[in-house]
């Protein structure tokens, strides 16, 4: 048996595999694969229409907060928020809290300016800030809820005056939000929602429409609001295969059950990192993300020793990132806790506790 601890594109549920592959060969009895029916036909268009109202769901959204499913991943949204939020004059506040923080505020950079309200990289991004003030006058404040390279992740969102952005790709639906508390959500499908390929983004349209530049068409939020995510050919695959996951969340009770779940298997292995002594945590601990687990060995020669006695075993996906080093078990809601469990006895077997 296979472990996935990827940390994305990551292990997706069994059931959603079966039904996925059921539908390449044959959906819904139409004698059609999913990969060929025309996205705007009304095959289609209720699995659209269903994905966007399950994401309102799950998130408890109100009527403000429209849903889209668009291309180009999680980076793209680096520069199409400030594209269609910030004038060249104005000034929007970024939290430098991770690398992918820091590749959204260079982008900003190019649609106006950027007030960087508070930084952990002085620390290796091994915190999230807690002191920082955020300008009243600023159009927006840019945050990633959840560090994938170093393991952090933001427990208490900053209540501010502006509206709020947050990058969630790896850590949408893993907890209880208030959701509706953000202005716009973004997240890269890959890790909670389904396959690459496919970005999730959730916008209150109140903040549309009030920058001065003209917006290339496929990049204003509110062409694809008026479209219902259908301006152009959507990559019709992925939202079918995020559809069936949003199912599957929703049968596994929601994100507050899944919440529960992800919190006990996060507390089996960061208390066998504390409790082992051939390993320790990178991250500082108030500040340890739920979904990605970041540890390292304390003797560095033991390091690529148990990542290939992991990967004899069947654990895959455990390298730290190439900018880390180390260890990463990502712990997305689909991994079960067998997984963790497995990964643990593995580390108390190497140590020889």
């Amino acid at each position: 048996m296979i472990h996935n601890f990827n940390a994305g594109p990551s292990i997706l549920p069994p059931s959603v595999f079966e039904k996925a592959a059921a539908a390449i060969l044959n959906y819904n009895d139409t004698g059609l694969s999913i990969l060929e029916i025309g996205h705007r036909t009304p095959l289609f268009k209720s699995v659209m229409e269903e994905a966007r109202n399950l994401v309102k769901e799950l998130m408890q959204l109100d009527d403000d907060h429209e849903v889209l499913f668009l291309h180009g991943g999680a980076s793209t949204q680096f520069m199409q928020v400030p594209m269609n939020l910030l004038n060249e004059k104005d000034t929007a506040a970024y939290t430098d809290t991770d690398v992918w923080g820091t590749k959204a505020i260079k982008e900003a950079r190019l649609f106006g300016n950027v007030d960087i309200v508070c930084s952990s990289k002085e620390s290796n991004y091994n915190f999230i800030p807690k002191d920082f003030a955020v300008p009243n006058d600023a159009k927006y404040l840019h945050i990633t809820t959840n560090n994938t390279i170093y393991g952090t992740q933001w427990k208490k969102i900053p209540r501010v005056s502006i509206p709020v952005i947050a990058d969630m790709s790896s850590d949408i639906m893993s907890r209880v939000l208030d959701f509706n508390a953000f202005d716009l959500i973004y997240a890269g499908a890959q890790k909670n929602i389904g396959p690459a390929g496919v970005n999730l983004v959730i916008v209150n349209k109140n903040i549309l429409g009030k920058v001065k530049r003209g917006i290339p068409t496929m990049m204003d939020y509110r062409n694809h609001i008026k479209e219902g995510s259908m301006l152009n050919t959507p990559p019709v695959f992925a939202v079918f295969v995020c559809l069936l996951t949003l199912r599957w969340l929703k049968e596994q009770g929601g994100v507050a059950a899944i919440e529960k779940r992800n919190i006990e298997k996060a507390a089996l292995l960061y208390r066998e990192i504390d409790d082992n002594p051939m390993f320790r945590g990178i991250a500082v601990t108030e500040d340890r993300s739920l979904m990605n687990v970041c540890f390292t060995t304390t003797d560095k020669n033991d390091e690529s020793k148990f990542l290939a006695y992991a990967l004899e075993n069947g654990v895959v996906g455990i390298a730290g990132h190439r900018t880390a080093g180390g260890f990463r078990a990502s712990l997305y809601n689909a991994l079960p806790l067998s997984s963790v469990t497995f990964l643990v006895n593995l580390m108390k077997t190497f140590s020889g506790r």
